[in-house]
């Protein structure tokens, strides 16, 4: 039987942001990179502003999260119920590297767009992600 995950075993990764004369290039992720499992797949998902989108658990899926666009809060709570919160997006250009059995809900923090990619290890399937109400766990947001 493997070990219990904790919120401990998040990871944070900076992120380069290269500065180009008709465009930025922000860094994502390579498969070197700490965090990078194996391909699963690739989405992108918008987050209004002040909006909560919570609760989801993965069972399997390891996830790459990086808000290249906009600025969010993320909410992550492991099993005995400890919770860890990160800001990422442009005003922190970093990658959150989340493994499975990790609560997580986020809130979106600019006004004009929020754009989440998660780059997770497995191919999303309902068999392997739990969802709660939000109220079903106790936090405020």
């Amino acid at each position: 039987m493997g070990s219990v995950v904790t919120i401990d075993d998040i990871s944070i990764s900076k992120l380069n942001k290269i500065k180009v004369k008709n465009g930025d290039v922000f860094h994502g992720i390579k498969n070197s990179d700490l965090g990078f499992k194996n391909f699963g797949e690739l989405y992108f998902s918008y987050i209004d502003f002040n909006t909560i989108k919570a609760w989801k658990m993965h069972k399997e899926m390891t996830m790459n999260l990086i808000m290249p666009v906009g600025n969010c809060l993320f909410v992550f709570m492991d099993q005995s119920g400890n919770f860890r919160k990160e800001k990422i997006g442009v005003n922190n250009y970093v990658r959150i590297t989340v493994p499975p059995n990790i609560w997580f809900g986020f809130k979106g923090l600019s006004k004009s767009l929020n754009l989440l990619i998660n780059l997770s290890d497995i191919i999303h399937s309902k068999r392997e992600v739990v969802n709660k109400k939000i109220i079903e766990i106790d936090y405020q947001w």
